[in-house]
């Protein structure tokens, strides 16, 4: 089959109406998996031993669970829109990686800093968000930036449950028309326009925080 760049032309223009969509079911997934994975990562470090592993356990079975079959049973077997289902699993699925993102950048933070928070008689909430959060966090962007990338690509998932996102309308013109090739040449170049500018300012941010000086050292003083 040779390209048609008539036909090329003619499609573009409907398959750009789905890229509102999986960018919105991005963005929706992503803003789910940095509060749960946040949630997930505090839970386990509790003391309580009981809680901690089993959170820990159901962090290992959403992981090495396929996410297309996640999203599968979500849809069959709860009362949910493709859009909404699509956003939860996408988030719920990543956070189990993100909370690993947000573990390495607590555990990053100087163990003075903890002992420091306690000779100043902070309370627990207050040497988390004044102390430890605001040291974690920043080292740790451009890893979840990368995330943010990997959660966009992965959007063609949720062609499997009929969200019209870019995939699906492209799979839609070539059942209408009997033509793949260019529906869905046209949809990875449009990945490719979104996620190649994004992978430039993740290694701009990845440099940047390579260049923060003493970044470690901030925080409070003992």
């Amino acid at each position: 089959m040779t390209w048609d760049w008539a036909f090329a032309f003619e499609i573009f223009p409907r398959i750009l109406q789905g890229v509102g969509v999986t960018i919105g079911a991005t963005f929706s997934a992503f803003a789910i998996s940095l509060t749960l994975g946040l949630v997930l990562t505090l839970l386990r470090r509790l003391s309580f031993k009981p809680l901690s592993l089993t959170v820990a356990g159901i962090i290992e079975f959403i992981r090495v669970t396929p996410p297309l079959v996640q999203l599968f049973f979500v849809y069959f077997a709860f009362d949910m829109g493709p859009f909404l289902t699509g956003a939860i699993v996408l988030g719920v699925h990543y956070s189990t990686y993100v909370s690993e993102v947000y573990r390495s950048g607590i555990n990053s933070v100087p163990k003075s800093q903890w002992e420091a928070s306690r000779a100043l008689n902070f309370s627990p909430v207050q040497t988390w968000r004044k102390v430890v959060l605001p040291q974690a966090i920043p080292p740790i962007i451009p890893m979840l930036g990368n995330y943010l990338i990997i959660l966009f690509k992965e959007t063609p998932l949720l062609m499997g449950i009929y969200v019209t996102e870019m995939m699906m309308i492209a799979r839609s013109i070539g059942a209408e028309t009997y033509r793949f090739l260019e529906p869905i040449t046209i949809v990875g170049f449009i990945f490719l326009v979104l996620s190649y500018p994004c992978a430039l300012f993740i290694r701009y941010l990845e440099r940047r925080s390579g260049q923060i000086p003493g970044s470690a050292e901030k925080g409070v003083k003992a």
